[in-house]
C-alpha cells in the first residue's frame, strides 16, 4: 500500500514539473547566442575570399517559465524583461518576429548601399512601398492594418521612400479621407481611413503606423544575402564589412577571426545595440581574436564601454575596438598587420 501511494505521489511531482516548463511568466530571458561566420551567407558575383573572417553576434532570447526565470536571475550573462519591454502593446509573437526580420532587411539593404558607395560599385533600388512595423491603438490603422502589411499606394499614388508617404500625410488634416492600396498574405486590398491627431495637444496627423521601406537593391555586381530567420538591425556593421572585403581587391581581415555588432545608417554611421555584454560572450565562446563595438561618440555608458566591462569580467584576450562609423572600422583593419 505505501509503495502504490509512493509511486503515485512520484507521478504527481513528475507531472506538475513537466506542467511548469509550459507556464511561461510574463517575461523573456536573453542568454549570448553565437558568433556566425558571414562568408557562407553573403555572396558577392566574383568578389574575393578572405583568409580570416567576418562574424556577426546573436543572442538567443525566449519566454521565461519558471525554470528559466530563476537560472537567470542568478546568471552573470542572462537577462530578464518585461514582455512591455520586448513586444509593442497588443503585439502577438508572430507579428514581433515579423517587425524583427523586416528590421533586418532595412539593415541589409543600409549594409549593401554603403559598402558598393565606399567602394565606387554601382547600386541602385527598387522601391515596392512601406512595410507597416507597429500599429498605434486608437488610431485609424489600428482596425485594418497589421504589422508585416505592404502599402503600396496612397489615393492611388506610389512613392518612392517612406519619407514621401509621411510628407504626403502631413500636408492633410484631421478627418480628411485616404485611400490605402496594401498587400496581405499576397492578396491585394483597398480600405479607406480618416486622418486623426496623435494627440489632443499636437497638429500633427496621420493614421497610426510605423513605417520601414519595402526595397531591393539593383547592384553591380549582383550580390545575395541569406540571413534566414535572423532578425533585428544589429548586424549592420558586420555585413557592411563583409560586402566591402568581397567588392574589392585585398583582405581587410588580415586572416583574423573578426566579430562585432552595430547597426548601420545610410550614411555609414554605426548606432548602438542592446545586448552588447551577452555578444561579447558569445564572440569570445566562438574564437574571435577582435571584436566591434558601438563608440557611440564616446559616451560614458556606451556599448564600447559596456563592452569592456564584460571582455575584462570573462578574462578574454579578444581586442574590444570603438567604431563610430564604418570608416573606423575600415581604417583600424588597414593599419592591422597580416596574422602570421
Amino acid at each position: 500500500m505505501r509503495r502504490k501511494i509512493y509511486i503515485r505521489s512520484l507521478l504527481i511531482v513528475f507531472v506538475l514539473i513537466v506542467g511548469s516548463t509550459f507556464y511561461y511568466l510574463p517575461y523573456y530571458v536573453t542568454k549570448p547566442g553565437m558568433a556566425k561566420e558571414l562568408e557562407p551567407i553573403v555572396s558577392v558575383e566574383g568578389g574575393d575570399k578572405a583568409e580570416g573572417s567576418f562574424m556577426l553576434t546573436t543572442i538567443r532570447m525566449g519566454k521565461a517559465n519558471i525554470y528559466s526565470y530563476a537560472i537567470a536571475k542568478f546568471s552573470d550573462y542572462q537577462e530578464l524583461f518585461a514582455e512591455k519591454d520586448i513586444r509593442r502593446e497588443n503585439e502577438s509573437d508572430e507579428e514581433y518576429n515579423l517587425r524583427q526580420l523586416h528590421m533586418m532587411d532595412g539593415s541589409k539593404n543600409h549594409a549593401i548601399q554603403v559598402a558598393f558607395e565606399k567602394a565606387g560599385k554601382s547600386i541602385t533600388f527598387d522601391y515596392h512601398g512601406v512595410y507597416v512595423l507597429g500599429v498605434i491603438e486608437g488610431m485609424p490603422a489600428e482596425k485594418t492594418l497589421k504589422t508585416g502589411d505592404q502599402i503600396i499606394k496612397v489615393d492611388h499614388l506610389k512613392f518612392q521612400s517612406s519619407q514621401e508617404f509621411i510628407d504626403y500625410v502631413a500636408e492633410k488634416k484631421v478627418d480628411d479621407e485616404i485611400n490605402i492600396v496594401y498587400i496581405r498574405n499576397n492578396k491585394e486590398y483597398t480600405a479607406k481611413m480618416k486622418l486623426k491627431a496623435f494627440d489632443e495637444h499636437s497638429e500633427k496627423v496621420g493614421i497610426g503606423i510605423s513605417l520601414e521601406d519595402d526595397k531591393s537593391p539593383v547592384t553591380n555586381p549582383p550580390i545575395k544575402i541569406d540571413s534566414e530567420e535572423i532578425g533585428g538591425p544589429s548586424a549592420g556593421l558586420m555585413f557592411t564589412l563583409e560586402i566591402y572585403n568581397q567588392l574589392t581587391k585585398g583582405d581587410l581581415t588580415k586572416g583574423y577571426r573578426i566579430a562585432g555588432t552595430g547597426t548601420m545608417s545610410e550614411d555609414g554611421i554605426v548606432g548602438p545595440i542592446g545586448g552588447i555584454q551577452q555578444k561579447i560572450v558569445a564572440a569570445h565562446k566562438s574564437g574571435a581574436e577582435i571584436f566591434f563595438a558601438p563608440n557611440e561618440r564616446g559616451k560614458k555608458d556606451s556599448n564600447y564601454r559596456e563592452a569592456l566591462i564584460a571582455a575584462k569580467d570573462i578574462k578574454t584576450k579578444m581586442k574590444i575596438v570603438p567604431v563610430d562609423t564604418f570608416d573606423d572600422a575600415r581604417t583600424y583593419l588597414e593599419k592591422l598587420p597580416f596574422k602570421n
